[in-house]
């Protein structure tokens, strides 16, 4: 079943692996490595017996050009994300539009910007007329997506009920992170 595959040891080591790309030289990734072994089947032992729970998100304050609050997850919750994409990522990567870039495996920033400069051409005729780009953010997309509905339609493709209850622990967590940040304002 699709749970015992998110649970393996190699899935955990890849996920680890993806975890720490770009990453490998700060202190939280170090630490994790330095008990490798223990720290993955750790996580596994937790995973199979769900008893899974997720640490608090860390926030902190970011300006790229505008003031942004970022949550972050620890090191080891990413490991448990990466495990469970690994896992999940293709079921839904076959129902994304071919322009979705974000996050998808072989895509990125790079394609999606030679995917805008194609679209781009055609649309300017090859640069002999004006044409306009709209750039817009979402506010607050991810705090105000409903995960009732959200998980609904995850279940009508994944049938593993304990790869669903993953999720919605790692939801849960998100959530109260946005409940605790709305009782501190």
């Amino acid at each position: 079943m699709l749970y015992n595959t998110l649970c393996s040891y190699e899935n955990l080591l890849s996920a680890y692996l993806k975890a720490q790309q770009g990453k490998t030289r700060k202190n939280y990734v170090l630490k994790f490595e330095k008990n490798l072994e223990n720290n993955l089947r750790r996580l596994q032992t937790e995973l199979i017996t769900q008893t899974y729970q997720p640490k608090p998100l860390k926030t902190f304050i970011i300006r790229d050009p505008k003031t942004r609050k970022i949550s972050k997850s620890r090191f080891s919750d990413r490991v448990i994300h990466h495990a469970l994409i690994n896992v999940i990522g293709l079921i839904f990567q076959k129902s994304f539009i071919y322009d979705s870039h974000a996050n998808q495996i072989g895509k990125g920033t790079l394609k999606a910007i030679q995917r805008f400069e194609i679209f781009r051409g055609k649309v300017s005729r090859n640069n002999s007329r004006t044409c306009y780009v709209l750039k817009a953010d979402i506010k607050h997309y991810f705090e105000e997506v409903d995960h009732n509905i959200l998980v609904s339609i995850l279940e009508r493709k994944i049938k593993d009920k304990r790869v669903i209850w993953l999720i919605k622990t790692i939801l849960i967590n998100n959530a109260n992170f946005g409940t605790q940040r709305e009782r501190e304002r």
